[in-house]
Order: structure tokens, then C-alpha cells, then sequence
């Protein structure tokens, strides 16, 4: 579920993501700090994607059970991971035999674009005093990117509204809101920007269009996406390739949250 994530509908090019997109796992190490998994707890990575994050959290002695929406990124999780448990299902109705003392997610929950019913199956997920530690693109996330994208599609007689726009990027007071509702209590919050360099990709930007902008792919005309992207780079150019290497301008938001006790 990676871009980051599996949206509905999202077909996923597991080899390009594996291949080139290892920097999406890599930033979450200091989300399994917050995390401070304890050997013996039982902790959810959803969104687990390839599992590499999962496999970390493994290492430390934890019972780790990765779920993911996207059938190929369980697929190859499971041949990489083989002494992992991976399950294929939803973030807002997966369901497990035992309440885990964890659920953690990187990278993952701005794919799943109905917040409340994926709080609310994270609550019923945990125990009571369980906590919730996530990272998820945050309002502004890939702005100039997606205004670039719209544009060139424009420049091709495209509207705006016939892009699906396959992201969920919520304020921090409306993201907390959420979880307060929920039943969580927030205990960490942080909202950053982080531009992310593409060096693991061989066609810089062109590749993370390809790999997470397929709705504006299928927005364009026909015979026109090759056009679109190379528009949407020279739109971006100035601004995320200043020096020749190609940025992301990402925005995150950072959380760990408690279930309340009783």
C-alpha cells in the first residue's frame, strides 16, 4: 500500500518499487524509534508494502503481521519475508484473531482516503493502552508536483476534476481530531517538510510520475502520457532539480497515539 501504498484501482509496478524506491522504507527508521517495539509484542505493520519494515521490527523480537491492499506487494513480501505473516486486505476492514499492542504504519495511510473507518478498525485492532505510530503525507505533500501534472494536462485540454486525486493529505488539527474521536490520545504530533532525493531512480522524476501518478496518466489523452510527463518535468525543473538532481518535495506528518485504557 506505498508510494507509498495501494489505492483502489492502483496497479502497482512491484519491481520498479522494489528496484528503486528503497528511500521510502529508509525514512521510516525513525518511526520504528518512536515506535520502541518490546520482544514479545504483537504489532501490525499496515501498509507493510514489500516488508521491509516489517522484517525490521521482526528483528527486534516482535510478532509482526503485515496487511497491504495490493495482492503483488503481498506476493513478493511473503517470497522475501517467508517467516513473516502477510495478509492482503483493506486498512478500513482487516481483521485479526487477537487484539496486537502496535499498529504502525509508514508511508501508507494518505492511500486510504476514508480517515475515519481506518482509525476506527486500527482502535478495534488494539488492545486497550495499545498504540497507534504512523507517518502519512501531510497537507502540501507533493504540491509542486501536482500542480505540474495539472497543468501539462491542462495544456492538453484536460480538466482538473477528471483526475481522481488518489491522495488523502490532511491538516495536523484535522488528522487529530480524527484519532481524538477515535478514542486515542495524541502524544506526538510533528508536520515537516522533508524533499526526498530520487538518486535511486534512473529517470529522476519521470519514474516516481510512472510509479504513484497513475491517475493523471489515465487522465490524459490517448498517446499523450509521455507528453504530460515530460511537461510536468520542465514545469518542476527550477524547482526540484535546481543542480541536476531530482527532488520530491514532500510534507509529513508524524504521530504516535494511545488507545484509552477503559
Amino acid at each position: 500500500m506505498k508510494e507509498e501504498g495501494a489505492a483502489r484501482g492502483q496497479a502497482w509496478d512491484v519491481n520498479l518499487y522494489d528496484r528503486s524506491f528503497g528511500f521510502i522504507a529508509e525514512f521510516g527508521a525513525g518511526l520504528v524509534e518512536m515506535l520502541a517495539p518490546r520482544p514479545g509484542e504483537r504489532i501490525i505493520d499496515l501498509g507493510c508494502g514489500i516488508g521491509q519494515l516489517s522484517a525490521q521490527i521482526a528483528a527486534m523480537g516482535c510478532e509482526v503481521i503485515g496487511i497491504d491492499a495490493d495482492s503483488e506487494m503481498i506476493d513478493l513480501a511473503r517470497r522475501k519475508y517467508p517467516d513473516i505473516r502477510f495478509i492482503c486486505a483493506l486498512g478500513e476492514n482487516f481483521s485479526l484473531d487477537a487484539p496486537a499492542d502496535a499498529v504502525f504504519s509508514n508511508a501508507a495511510l494518505h492511500w486510504m482516503k476514508q480517515p475515519e473507518p481506518v482509525i476506527a478498525n486500527v482502535a478495534r485492532a488494539l488492545r486497550p493502552g495499545g498504540r497507534f505510530v504512523a507517518e502519512m503525507g501531510a497537507h502540501r505533500n507533493v504540491v509542486t508536483i501536482t500542480e505540474a501534472l495539472y497543468q501539462a494536462l491542462a495544456e492538453q485540454s484536460v480538466a482538473r476534476e477528471a483526475v481522481e486525486f488518489p491522495w488523502y493529505f490532511p491538516r495536523s488539527g484535522v488528522y487529530v481530531s480524527l484519532l481524538e474521536a477515535a478514542g486515542f490520545d495524541v502524544t506526538h504530533l510533528n508536520y515537516f517538510a522533508r524533499p526526498t532525493p530520487l538518486d535511486n531512480c534512473p529517470n529522476g522524476l519521470s519514474d516516481w510520475i510512472r510509479m504513484f501518478g497513475r491517475n493523471f496518466l489515465a487522465a490524459a489523452p490517448s498517446g499523450g502520457e509521455a507528453q504530460m510527463i515530460a511537461r510536468a518535468e520542465e514545469l518542476c525543473r527550477r524547482r526540484l532539480c535546481p543542480d541536476g538532481r531530482w527532488m520530491t518535495d514532500y510534507t509529513r506528518l508524524r504521530f504516535r497515539a494511545e488507545l484509552f485504557d477503559g
